[in-house]
């Protein structure tokens, strides 16, 4: 089995910083991990088209480096899109759109193994992170503990019971959603404001207090400060779309002034 670096690096309280793709093409996981600066990589698989060859193909490309693999997923189905996701080789499962005490405990049960002392229901299966023989051992169920479980707080129904569902322990993370928040409390499109802002701080004080990592997504290195003097130490920055998307609007504006001018 492999070894999981997000889940070394959270066990050890070390920082740790990701970066967000909608593009399962392999050749865009090697971009990242030849940088050599990010501890993971995680697919946006609640936004992007894949099949189940593509998420083998993204770990494959992600086990060249040393980091691990994420993977965001729907609300449905849940239990599948996570196990097949973790037999596919990732080691970390962002569970979107989580709705209360029983949403948060069925996530955690999905990644972890099916074990009278762990609770979970994923079972001994032959998937390609336990081939050769692998699938129902010590070293398979112990795989499956490590795997890093974190948990989308974007609806008012989790943020409202955040404190009961994070003492259901095996939830290693938290990400705040904003967006998402503000639509289910009636004010779609609201983000960012001061009301808001005061529920973020409100639920990476209660995470932090709970001893459960609250992590950040940033957009640039100038927004870290703001979290980092929150206590937050981890953070995903950036996603491929939204570079592209940056990149073009700035370049191709710049461009289109320049031979107007001329």
């Amino acid at each position: 089995m492999r070894r999981n670096k997000l889940r070394e690096l959270l066990d050890a309280g070390q920082p740790t910083i990701g970066t967000q793709l909608h593009s399962s093409w392999p050749s865009i996981v090697e971009i990242v991990g030849h940088t050599g600066m990010f501890d993971y990589v995680e697919f946006g698989a609640e936004y992007a088209p894949f099949d189940l060859y593509s998420l083998e193909n993204f770990c494959r490309a992600v086990e060249l480096f040393e980091m691990s693999a994420m993977i965001k997923i729907d609300q449905e189905p849940r239990r599948f899109l996570a196990q097949r996701a973790i037999g596919a080789g990732f080691q970390s499962v962002l569970f979107a759109d989580c709705r209360g005490v029983d949403d948060a405990r069925e996530c955690i049960r999905a990644a972890r193994p099916d074990t009278p002392g762990d609770g979970g229901t994923f079972g001994a299966v032959l998937r390609r992170h336990a081939y050769w023989g692998q699938a129902g051992t010590p070293a398979y169920v112990q795989a499956l503990k490590e795997v890093v479980v974190v948990l989308m707080v974007e609806k008012h129904g989790a943020v409202e019971h955040l404190e009961e569902i994070l003492s259901l322990g095996g939830i290693d993370m938290v990400q705040w959603g904003p967006n998402d928040y503000s639509m289910s409390i009636g004010k779609p499109g609201t983000w960012p404001n001061p009301e808001l802002r005061a529920v973020e701080r409100r639920v990476i004080e209660t995470c932090l207090g709970a001893g459960v990592p609250p992590r950040a997504e940033i957009y640039s290195v100038d927004a870290a400060q703001y979290y980092l003097d929150l206590g937050v130490r981890h953070f995903r920055i950036g996603t491929d779309l939204s570079i592209l998307y940056g990149w073009l609007k700035k370049n191709g504006e710049a461009l289109r002034k320049t031979i107007e001018a001329a």
